[in-house]
């Protein structure tokens, strides 16, 4: 994997101490929201631990020998969850799950990776998806299984796909239609 190529403000102090003025604070927002889901995307970071996330390079930078405090990282994942992009996982919000693709856009992927693999029909397991062979050159390689999951009752619930689970895993049968 290459390198991940930060953002000029990534190298800005400033950057990471969230401003007073609304503005300031909206546009900043959005840069902090932007660069987590872009860093998560080509790290393949699924899932946050909201205690490790001060350890995370997203969130502190040594070469500029800052960090963004632990109130700026919940300010900035609770942003994240009112978008849409990170869904809590407990009732206490300790651990999140980030979207950089909503559900939608993630079924979307799979159906069409299945119509184009001739898997319509066919069973698949949620390794074949995620680990499998033919799935090495597509963005949901090594993914999360609870993501995939999500995406698949997605498509469940539009006739697209019937989720099968059983004592030794969960499967798929992409349906045509």
């Amino acid at each position: 994997m290459a390198d991940f190529t930060w953002p000029w403000y990534y190298n800005f102090p400033p950057f990471f101490t969230l401003q007073t003025n609304s503005e300031v604070r909206r546009s900043q927002l959005e840069s902090w929201c932007g660069l987590v889901l872009r860093w998560a995307r080509h790290c393949n970071v699924t899932s946050i631990d909201v205690a490790s996330c001060s350890s995370l390079p997203v969130f502190s930078n040594a070469e500029v020998g800052r960090a963004l405090p632990p109130e700026g990282i919940s300010v900035v994942l609770h942003e994240l969850a009112k978008r849409g992009n990170l869904e809590w996982t407990d009732k206490s919000k300790t651990r999140g799950q980030v979207l950089w693709l909503s559900t939608g856009a993630w079924a979307d992927q799979l159906y069409r990776w299945a119509q184009a693999t001739s898997k319509v029909n066919t069973v698949c397991t949620l390794y074949e998806l995620t680990q499998g062979d033919e799935s090495t050159d597509q963005e949901f390689f090594g993914l999360s299984d609870d993501v995939v999951l999500k995406a698949l009752r997605l498509l469940e619930s539009q006739g697209k796909a019937e989720v099968i689970e059983t004592p030794d895993g969960t499967g798929v049968k992409f349906l045509q239609s």
